[in-house]
């Protein structure tokens, strides 16, 4: 399939300062590409620059034809721009910010109240359209944001963690439509720190860590990487390490609370020992579950960098 993205040793210093380190990947045509890494890993800085927000220190990037360097003005007409926070305006109706973002992207005079009238339905907004866009909940504020980056039907949409404080279901029905986009045609660069959602959404994923691309492939090719299956047990009550000694002569041992991971190839003698592990200290085992390994594991495998560091990270506001 076509690549709509290709880059090339794209690098990006601050000062002194490495952000982006001479990274190289391609995105094909009508996929959704996740761009998955920790807070300061460099994702919204990749993003600047192939948008034309901010220019490569060295290397480049191709973006639906045109070289960011020598046609960056070209770019900007082929790209929508999902910031993470919204560049829409609070005392704008929320049609006059589609027709302001319609007029900013040069649609045409005749096209900009059929194109404004098509999104306000797509995305469910058509009862909202005079509502004032500053008294509208986090969820309707992305689905509007994600709305005015597609007035001008841009080739790629670029989503700078696009559901980050949003409720489950405002969450739920902004990947809704991220999908839909994909079927309709466009190609979608989304970067997120939530690995479920990456793994739920992408055809594939680049992991960038210190500003370096550690892995390109698709989830199941990520979660590969991780072949050993896992045992989990749930007991009656908490355990501890003591209680346990032993399970990691059969691979590596995870407790927290009254639960137990064990990645091993030898399931079966891991189940016997749970057996014995509930007669010696009185336990009952509530339940016995052999799982794949998860996209988190592959991450983690990858990286080093565990979810829920990830996800405090982001809940502290850090960038």
């Amino acid at each position: 399939m076509q690549n709509v993205i290709e880059t090339s040793s794209l690098t990006k210093y601050y000062d002194d300062f490495l952000a982006v380190d001479h990274i190289s990947f391609n995105v094909k045509k009508e996929e959704i590409f996740g761009f998955l890494g920790p807070n300061g890993a460099g994702k919204t800085t990749t993003i600047r620059m192939l948008v034309g927000l901010t220019t490569p220190s060295e290397g480049t990037a191709i973006v639906n034809g045109y070289d960011i360097k020598e046609k960056i003005v070209e770019v900007k007409r082929h790209v929508g721009v999902v910031p993470e926070i919204s560049n829409l305006y609070d005392e704008l109706t929320v049609r006059e910010n589609l027709l302001y973002m319609s007029r900013l992207y040069h649609v045409p005079k005749q096209e900009r109240e059929k194109r404004i009238g098509s999104l306000l339905k797509t995305f469910k907004l058509w009862d909202r359209r005079e509502f004032k866009f500053g008294r509208l909940s986090k969820g309707l504020k992305r689905r509007i944001t994600v709305a005015a980056a597609l007035v001008h039907k841009p080739a790629i949409v670029f989503l700078d963690e696009p559901t980050t404080g949003l409720d489950v279901m405002s969450a739920r029905s902004l990947r809704g439509l991220l999908s839909e986009l994909k079927r309709t045609g466009t190609t979608v660069f989304l970067t997120t720190h939530y690995i479920e959602e990456a793994d739920q959404l992408c055809n594939r994923i680049a992991i960038i860590v210190e500003g370096k691309i550690v892995n390109v492939a698709t989830p199941e090719t990520m979660k590969s990487v991780v072949s050993t299956p896992i045992v989990e047990a749930s007991f009656n009550r908490p355990i501890n390490s003591t209680m346990i000694k032993g399970l990691d002569a059969f691979g590596e041992v995870g407790v927290e609370g009254c639960e137990v991971r064990i990645f091993t190839k030898d399931v079966s003698s891991v189940i016997e020992a749970l057996a014995t592990l509930t007669k010696e200290h009185g336990l009952k085992i509530d339940h016995v579950n052999t799982t794949r390994p998860s996209l988190e594991e592959a991450f983690v495998k990858l990286t080093g960098v565990a979810s829920e560091v990830m996800k405090a990270e982001k809940d502290r506001g850090g960038r």
